[in-house]
């Protein structure tokens, strides 16, 4: 039996996939980012051990859930799930929605999908696998952080939706670097209709969760990688930027002075 800690995991594909572990009978804690969507998760997950709280926009509540998480811990693996972009009420994709800043000032796009997994890595103690979801779209991503926080250009929702799952990628990719005891991969769980989705969506939602159950839990030699860009369990090609150790480690440098906590160099086996 693994314990498993999963992000967002009050709806989409963060609830499945802890529906999934629960049914096989893994311990699984799941997240909401207030204590209502801790309650939602609960019972969507019956089954699971507990939720915890903590809104990935502001830095100290990430800091707090971060505590909280060793508290229950330890984990074998943490699913960094939780994730966000332009959206309307009705759920519906607004790639030319405003741009929003967190309590931190930070763009919020970047602070949620971006910074808060990097805190919650930096933070929470002694995984043996990390899953950090991505997209597609990361291709589409810009290796530039001199704007990190869309301060001196045009806004562009869409794009900064790309460019914080570009960063994902890194983050993976960089870690799996620094911590070579641990099983860090990116997944893309393809474009499935979930609330972030929308209805409309093409790909299979149930196919879309397995991958990162499989990389969380499974002992096949396939999923017992590291550093790897994965949609539906095979290997595909990420941005080349990822790869690049002086970007992986601009942004892992960038991450560390917004939140004032640096990555490990390394972890013990």
């Amino acid at each position: 039996m693994a314990s498993v800690f999963i992000t967002g995991s009050a709806d989409g594909l963060g609830r499945l996939a802890a529906q999934r572990l629960v049914a096989s009978s893994h311990d699984v804690v799941l997240h909401g980012r207030d204590r209502q969507r801790a309650q939602d998760a609960m019972r969507a997950v019956p089954g699971a051990r507990t939720a915890l709280v903590g809104d990935l926009a502001s830095i100290a509540e990430t800091r707090a859930l971060a505590e909280q998480a060793n508290a229950a811990g330890p984990f074998q693996t943490v699913i960094h799930n939780a994730g966000v972009q332009s959206i309307h009420s009705a759920g519906v994709y607004r790639p030319n929605a405003a741009r929003l800043e967190t309590v931190d000032g930070l763009e919020n796009t970047f602070a949620v999908n971006a910074l808060a997994p990097y805190l919650l890595t930096a933070l929470i103690a002694s995984p043996q696998r990390i899953v950090f979801l991505t997209s597609e779209l990361h291709r589409s991503g810009e290796p530039d952080l001199s704007d990190l926080q869309w301060r001196d250009r045009r806004w562009s929702g869409s794009q900064a939706y790309s460019n914080s799952k570009l960063i994902v990628v890194t983050l993976a990719f960089g870690v799996a670097r620094r911590w070579p005891h641990v099983l860090s991969n990116a997944v893309n769980p393809g474009w499935v209709p979930t609330k972030m989705g929308g209805p409309q969506a093409p790909d299979d939602l149930e196919l879309g969760a397995e991958t990162q159950v499989w990389l969380a839990v499974s002992a096949e030699r396939e999923a017992l990688v590291s550093g790897k860009y994965l949609y539906h369990k095979q290997i595909r090609s990420a941005h080349p930027a990822a790869s690049d150790v002086n970007f992986q480690n601009q942004v892992l440098d960038a991450c560390a002075r917004l939140t004032g906590v640096e990555l490990p160099s390394a972890v013990a086996p």
